[in-house]
Order: C-alpha cells, then sequence, then structure tokens
C-alpha cells in the first residue's frame, strides 16, 4: 500500500479573519431544556426584545434550523405566547416549548 502525505502550509502573512459585527444591547441566553433531545439552545436577544442566532444543539435537527430561521429578528414575547404548551409525543414538553420557556425566563414571566 502506498502512502501519500498530505503537506499543509501555514502563511502567517496573508492571515483573513472574517468581519465580525458586535451589536450592542444584545444579551446572550445559553439554557439548557428538560425533557426533550435537544440539550441546550442558545439565542440572542437585542435590546428591543427581537431573537437572533437561534441554536438548537442535538434534537431533529430539520425541524430546529427550521424554528430558528421563522424566529429571526422577531418579537421573543410574541414567538413564546405561540411556541408555550406545544407537545412532543405526549412528554407534555417540546422542544418549541422549551424555547417558549426560556424566552419566558430570560423576560421575568
Amino acid at each position: 500500500m502506498d502512502e501519500k502525505k498530505l503537506q499543509v502550509t501555514f502563511d502567517s502573512e496573508n492571515l483573513a479573519f472574517p468581519e465580525v459585527k458586535v451589536q450592542e444591547n444584545v444579551k446572550h441566553v445559553t439554557y439548557f431544556p428538560k425533557g426533550v433531545c435537544s440539550v441546550q439552545i442558545d439565542f440572542d436577544l437585542d435590546s428591543e426584545g427581537r431573537i437572533h442566532n437561534l441554536v438548537y444543539i442535538r434534537g431533529c435537527n430539520g425541524n430546529l434550523k427550521a424554528i430558528g430561521r421563522l424566529v429571526e429578528g422577531k418579537d421573543a414575547a410574541e414567538i413564546a405566547n405561540v411556541l408555550r404548551g406545544n407537545d412532543c409525543q405526549g412528554r407534555g414538553t417540546s422542544c418549541a416549548d422549551q424555547l417558549a420557556q426560556a424566552i419566558d425566563q430570560e423576560l421575568g414571566k
């Protein structure tokens, strides 16, 4: 068997980093859901109470990515009202309901 080696070079003089946009008055939220397949929910809340950058860790990948797209830039309180009480397979909760609980916790409800 012939071994092939990969040679990688690193040019430290020509580094390019992606532009990072820092938004002021944005709070990052990490929530650990209970009773669902997802183990972590991360999102940002801006100063006007809108959701950004929603990401679930584990769970139903396609569905949870869709929720992230649907709620992007939307009012967090309204989103919580829509998702609160959603049930998954008789668990009494769901990943969507857990997001509502995370929002409620952050908004002090």
